[in-house]
């Protein structure tokens, strides 16, 4: 669907609407206008990633690694965890891991406990990435936000954690 034609959307709506007689149109609408947010904070945050050479899905994996090792005291972590962790599917960590490895940024090692299984870990080049990239994308993300006031952003956060636990 276009985003950029509103009557479209607005036929759009009709057609669901007609599917779906009992269908309230302004949860239609408060859905759509949630996408779009989400794809543009996603789309900043994917830019700001650009010149380091990595996609948003692989930064967020070696900064939830940075974190668990500066944070947590914790060097090494599961694949399996880190799929639980960030809520994506063990062969997207699977395939994000390799990409990773093969650039350098993380290293294998088998468990200490369990032979059958690996751990992963930043390399010294992965943790540098994380540090000379965050201070920019997270200023990015900032400005994603910048048209709200402080009070508008608790209320915003409030909101979509109200839609998140209802949902869980």
């Amino acid at each position: 669907m276009n985003d950029h034609d509103p009557q479209r959307h607005e036929k759009f709506f009709a057609f669901v609407q007609e599917l779906n007689p009992g269908i309230d149109p302004s949860n239609l609408r408060l859905m759509d206008s949630l996408r779009k947010t989400s794809h543009a904070v996603y789309r900043a945050g994917e830019s700001s990633l650009a010149e380091s050479g990595i996609s948003y899905a692989r930064y967020r994996l070696l900064m939830h690694l940075l974190f668990a090792e500066e944070i947590d005291g914790r060097s090494e972590l599961n694949p399996s965890e880190i799929s639980d962790k960030q809520g994506i599917s063990r062969n997207t960590v699977s395939s994000l891991i390799r990409e990773l490895e093969n650039e350098g940024l993380i290293e294998r090692h088998l468990d200490e406990k369990d032979r059958r299984r690996f751990n992963i870990r930043l390399t010294e080049n992965g943790r540098s990435r994380v540090h000379d990239h965050a201070s920019k994308h997270f200023q990015t993300i900032t400005n994603s936000f910048s048209s709200l006031t402080a009070d508008e952003q608790e209320t915003l956060a409030h909101l979509l954690n109200k839609i998140n636990s209802a949902e869980s």
